[in-house]
């Protein structure tokens, strides 16, 4: 086991931060911890580094128990938001600080550096000054500082989030082929999902100090186990509702826009109240007065409220009359509808199969 986290709170003062946090990250692992600000991901990270110590529970790297050990003494590197590095000191010399420090021998010195320049892709800009660098050099270099010191765990805090939307992307790929490279176990903080699912083997995704779910990215995306990851992890549209009546494949959900069949396993009894989550992707529709197609169960008939153009993807948003009382419009995706994206005015039947409805109790 690369780190196990067992049992982990976190008080400061009488608010508890971290409440009974469990997780373990297998060796060699790129794994994210994924939440909105303030729930807590960063107190954690700095708990695995040692920057904190934990009200209670234990943190094990290398099936090394970190009690009391203190962070300069832990097998790992943080790069920090800000990355920290040094605009006094060349890039070589910002790479070789660590070793500077551990009083490593010259010939080793530049023998790593050279050998993490080239990883980097930065060999010619040696003898360049971190101020004279780009965004995404920079945090080539924090990376190649943190690797230098050959930790066992690297611990990144948002480490992308100042850069724009392009570097970002590339960036991602970046970390994940220099994991990939050196095999050391990532441990990445991040509230943007776009970066957890694309770079983790697995993700943690947190809500107010609390782990609601930990599965690979595909499995957070199709199968959410709480209302909160369904809601938090791509985009979903949202109903509240009541079921009332149990059918021999699921169950028949009451809400305010009609009542939907669903699939389910679930032994969910008549009144129980829960929330119906459909990705924008899984709906279909023909505009009203078109060609009628055979009936389905699942359908509606909403205006098009607005649209958004992204473009290879068209984000259609949809509504009821102005006395409805819902107040969130749904999201349909759809290629190729600029034209529809132009009838503000029209109206659609939109339609679902009860298999791409997940259903969470609340």
């Amino acid at each position: 086991m690369g780190v196990s986290i067992k049992n982990v709170f976190m008080k400061f003062g009488n608010t508890t931060v971290l409440k009974d946090i469990n997780i373990d990250i297998l060796q060699g692992e790129f794994f994210s911890i994924l939440g909105p600000s303030g729930c807590g991901k960063t107190t954690l990270l700095k708990i695995i580094s040692g920057f904190l110590e934990q009200t209670s529970g234990e943190v094990h790297i290398y099936g090394e128990d970190m009690s009391g050990v203190d962070a300069n003494k832990r097998p790992t590197s943080l790069i920090f938001q800000n990355l920290a590095l040094f605009p006094n000191m060349s890039v070589k010399e910002n790479i070789a600080f660590g070793l500077d420090v551990k009083q490593i021998d010259s010939k080793t010195i530049e023998k790593k550096v050279n050998k993490l320049l080239n990883m980097i892709s930065l060999e010619e800009y040696k003898d360049s000054m971190i101020d004279d660098l780009s965004g995404g050099q920079k945090q080539r270099v924090a990376i190649a500082r943190a690797l230098a010191v050959e930790p066992k765990v690297l611990l990144l805090d948002e480490p992308l989030s100042a850069l724009d939307l392009k570097l970002r992307q590339h960036m991602r790929r970046e970390l994940r082929d220099l994991q990939k490279l050196t095999g050391v176990t990532f441990i990445y903080i991040t509230h943007d999902q776009g970066e957890a699912l694309a770079m983790s083997d697995k993700v943690a995704v947190m809500s107010k100090g609390v782990i609601e779910q930990i599965s690979t990215p595909q499995e957070l995306y199709n199968n959410p186990r709480t209302p909160f990851v369904a809601s938090f992890v791509g985009e979903n549209n949202e109903f509240n509702g009541e079921i009332i009546e149990k059918l021999p494949t699921g169950v028949l959900v009451k809400t305010l826009y009609g009542n939907f069949k669903v699939k389910s396993k679930d032994s969910l009894q008549v009144g129980t109240n829960v929330k119906l989550f459909i990705r924008p992707e899984r709906f279909s529709f023909i505009e009203v007065g078109a060609k009628s197609q055979k009936p389905r169960d699942n359908s509606i008939i909403l205006d098009i409220n607005s649209s958004s153009f992204e473009g290879a993807m068209v984000n259609i948003y949809l509504k009821r009359d102005k006395n409805d009382l819902i107040k969130k419009d749904i999201m349909i995706h759809k290629k190729n509808s600029e034209n529809l994206s132009s009838k503000l005015s029209a109206s659609l039947k939109v339609f679902f199969d009860d298999h791409d409805i997940l259903l969470l109790e609340t």
